[in-house]
């Protein structure tokens, strides 16, 4: 089986460990090693080295390669980032160029998963329902009323037997708010979206020449330039002619594919900013609700999340609640429930023209 994992992004809610030369992907954020490594071998009982395909920003490519080493995962640049459309289109022309026919698995690098066999045997299922057709998402089952997620919601009928259990999509629904939040949790037919899909390239190309014809013209283009003298020049004209487009929002919402769920309990999270790590990490916390990295003297504080990144001591006193993130360049110091508000740091340094920074 091929996967196609997309380790684009800038990661701008791990700022400052996360930057633009080392984003979150190519990190150790949760103590396992750079996540798009450790994403990669959680897929080895279903996918040999080169039955991966990485997508990732063209600059990251240097990175990627020391990563990897003698591995033989398959790398393929994209000259600026455009969402997740492209990535997952051009790793579909890529895989259809390595033989591939039957059903891919299209994945973020990025993501935590506690329980690696139960995402595997989800992966299998999602497999063998896409060699029917259609496109096939992993749904995960909510723990809280989140608001930060998007949501999948199933219809009743199962459409699966024995022990496997499968539904069809009834539609994708965007971040709610708290109380809507709580009415999914409670209905038990609403599932978190990890944008995680499952089909053929050819179902995938397909359905963005349907629904997204300039995204499709462009990867035409970058198909029939590849491994040609030209192909740098055709991506990066293809690429920067483009608009950002979601794969969610371009395709997922409007397709007229059969479009399926498979229901998965395996400790998954996005990780998606400092405060979503220290709940990820509370294993680790001391007795009164720290979290800390490195040389870190923390002195009468409670429930902050503390990490040294550098050389030296990192003390505090009398903390609450607080986020400090010490590296060799910059120092954060935030509120840590307001810890998803990072990129408004990264917007102003930008618009300062700061982006040594970034």
């Amino acid at each position: 089986m091929f996967s196609v994992i997309m380790a684009g992004g800038s990661g701008t809610r791990f700022w400052p460990s996360s930057r633009s030369g080392k984003p979150k992907q190519f990190l150790d954020i949760t103590g396992k090693g750079p996540m798009v490594v450790e994403t990669c071998d959680r897929l080895a009982p279903i996918c040999r080295d080169e039955e991966i395909i990485l997508v990732m920003g063209e600059n990251h490519l240097p990175r990627a390669r020391d990563l990897f080493g003698n591995r033989k995962v398959r790398l393929v640049g994209e000259p600026v980032g455009r969402n997740t459309a492209p990535a997952i289109g051009l790793g579909a022309v890529y895989a259809g160029k390595l033989g591939c026919s039957g059903p891919v698995a299209f994945l973020p690098a990025d993501h935590y998963i506690g329980n690696p066999v139960a995402f595997v045997d989800s992966l299998r299922l999602a497999a063998r329902v896409a060699e029917s057709g259609g496109i096939v998402t992993l749904g995960i089952l909510p723990v809280r009323p989140e608001t930060g997620y998007g949501y999948i919601r199933r219809d009743r009928e199962v459409i699966t037997g024995r022990d496997e259990t499968a539904y069809r999509v009834k539609e994708f629904v965007e971040k709610p708010d708290p109380e809507t939040a709580r009415r999914y949790l409670a209905g038990g037919d609403y599932y978190w979206n990890a944008g995680i899909f499952v089909a053929t390239p050819e179902i995938i190309l397909d359905e963005i020449q349907l629904l997204l014809p300039d995204l499709y013209k462009a990867l035409v283009r970058v198909d029939e330039a590849w491994e040609k003298p030209e192909f740098g020049r055709i991506i990066r004209e293809s690429y920067e002619a483009l608009e950002p487009v979601s794969f969610d929002y371009g395709i997922m919402e409007r397709t007229r594919q059969d479009v399926v769920v498979i229901p998965c309990e395996c400790g998954w999270s996005d990780v998606g900013s400092w405060i979503s790590l220290y709940e990820l990490r509370r294993g680790e916390w001391d007795g009164d609700l720290n979290l800390t990295d490195g040389d870190v003297l923390p002195i009468d504080c409670e429930k902050s999340f503390i990490a040294a990144g550098g050389e030296r001591l990192v003390a505090c006193l009398g903390l609450r609640n607080c986020l400090v993130v010490d590296t060799p360049e910059i120092v954060l110091v935030a509120d840590l429930d307001r810890s998803q508000d990072i990129r408004k740091i990264v917007d102003r340094l930008r618009a300062a023209g700061r982006r040594t920074l970034l």
